[in-house]
């Protein structure tokens, strides 16, 4: 592809090269999404439902991005919602299955969104979310010309699965469902996971040939095996690397297994690349952790979003982190909550820290217990340590702020900037209205409520005068 390119005269970049291959790979991607999942007990659709932050149909979505720019989800009951949680989200086309009368019928419904001329189409189910890329790539390279290729798996209690039947040369002869199966057939291990690559030409001939003659009265997808292997096409199977990649969720136990189970899969990968992690079953990724070398995690910490852990980062226990960037040798305190901020080198912050969207510390800044900084950057050298809130300001380098410090930056209606420059000393139970100016170097003197800018190099203050009153005396209970 790279040569291709080149040969244009040009170096493509990532987005061009992604469209590229997803245009020489493509083919029809459908998402069976219909479910009512009653044994959820939720109002919440059975697909939206979370599993690593995510909704479980995202998980089934990513697997398969790079197959295709557009998928068919066929959706059915909560239909709506399940439409306007992906509204504005390009390549996907929903197409409305009701009554719900069996996989073969939901396919049914997809079959005039398909392009027919992609030479197969990909059925995936959208309450199975970890099955992986990979295993979808291994059932692409097995298919050749109008082959059918099934993701099958062994298991030793397949009690509720669709037996795959072979030949005695080993050939896939159909599918049955466990309801209509001979005593026999139930004892087979190997079993349909209902994820399936269809040749696109025969799928119109054999979605007319389906029927619901069965004892639930659904259309079987599993029956266009059965037509496969009567038309002579080559049937073959590939096996996931995983079993939980093609375990399905009807209830919230299932649920929550399968986060247990996804949870400590992304352990056991931190764990591979070198991150110390103090106890493997006590960690929560609900997005991408990157972690660099010498990465330290602590107990009970929750990643979500788009994390970066740079070299030597140590994270303190329970903390929330999300959507940020964290450099070199920074060290986080435990309890602290920061939502898309950026952390600079030799940072230390902590414990009990948050830092909110838009907060940027430039390096080697120190903030404190029960501190909130909030779009503001703070730069190089910078303290900030306790009991502070820092909101919409911009903060020199080599500046002190003192407890109980506060940038006043809202009026009820509008936000304003606190501006401090280098060197600045900000004391303690400081109200800084803004707009205001500390010029650098100022010191304001503790207890000042700073409503115009401050002077560079000079001592800043506004109190109230001390008295001491003679002969009062404090009052008594009656």
């Amino acid at each position: 592809t790279t040569l291709l390119f080149k040969s244009q005269g040009c170096v493509p970049r990532t987005s061009e090269m992604n469209h590229f291959l997803r245009y020489c790979t493509s083919m029809n991607i459908v998402i069976l999404a219909a479910g009512m999942g009653k044994r959820m007990h939720s109002r919440l659709p059975k697909v939206l439902q979370p599993l690593a932050g995510r909704p479980m149909l995202d998980h089934v979505l990513s697997a398969v991005d790079a197959l295709a720019t557009e998928k068919v989800v066929v959706v059915g009951h909560c239909a709506q919602e399940v439409k306007d949680h992906y509204e504005g989200q390009s390549g996907l086309r929903f197409v409305l299955q009701m009554p719900q009368l069996g996989t073969g019928h939901a396919l049914m419904q997809a079959w005039p969104a398909l392009d027919k001329a992609q030479s197969h189409t990909l059925v995936c189910l959208g309450d199975v979310p970890l099955l992986s890329s990979a295993t979808v790539e291994k059932m692409k390279a097995q298919a050749k010309g109008d082959d059918l290729v099934l993701l099958t798996v062994n298991l030793d209690q397949p009690k509720g699965y669709g037996r795959i039947v072979r030949n005695a040369q080993g050939q896939v002869t159909s599918i049955v469902e466990e309801k209509d199966a001979t005593d026999e057939q139930r004892a087979i291990r190997e079993v349909n996971t209902g994820i399936m690559l269809l040749p696109t030409a025969r799928l119109d001939g054999w979605l007319k040939r389906l029927s619901n003659d069965n004892a639930q009265q659904e259309y079987y997808l599993t029956d266009l095996i059965g037509f496969a292997a009567q038309d002579g096409v080559a049937i073959s199977t590939v096996q996931p690397d995983h079993v939980y990649e093609v375990e399905g969720v009807n209830s919230k136990v299932q649920l929550v297994t399968l986060e247990r189970v996804w949870q400590r899969a992304q352990a056991q990968r931190l764990l591979e690349a070198g991150v110390t992690l103090i106890d493997p079953d006590r960690i929560d990724i609900r997005g991408e952790l990157v972690c660099g070398r010498d990465v330290e995690i602590d107990v009970g910490c929750i990643f979500e979003g788009h994390v970066e852990l740079a070299d030597g980062v140590r994270v303190g226990a329970y903390s929330v982190i999300r959507n940020a960037k964290i450099e070199e040798e920074v060290e986080i305190l435990p309890f602290c909550h920061f939502d898309g901020a950026t952390v600079g080198k030799a940072s230390r912050v902590g414990p009990y820290s948050r830092l909110r969207p838009g907060a940027e510390l430039k390096g080697n800044n120190h903030i404190g217990n029960f501190v909130e900084v909030k779009k503001s950057v703070v730069g190089l050298d910078s303290k900030v340590n306790h009991l502070t809130y820092i909101g919409d300001a911009d903060i020199g380098q080599r500046v002190n702020v003192g407890a109980g410090t506060i940038t006043c930056n809202y009026d009820g209606v509008n936000k304003f900037r606190t501006v401090i420059g280098d060197d600045a000393f900000i004391g303690s139970d400081t109200q800084l209205v803004a707009p205001v100016v500390v010029g650098a170097g100022a010191t304001i003197g503790a207890g000042t409520t700073l409503t115009r800018n401050a002077p560079e190099g000079k001592l800043t203050l506004s109190r109230a005068r001390q008295m001491t009153i003679e002969g009062w005396t404090r009052p008594t209970k009656k």
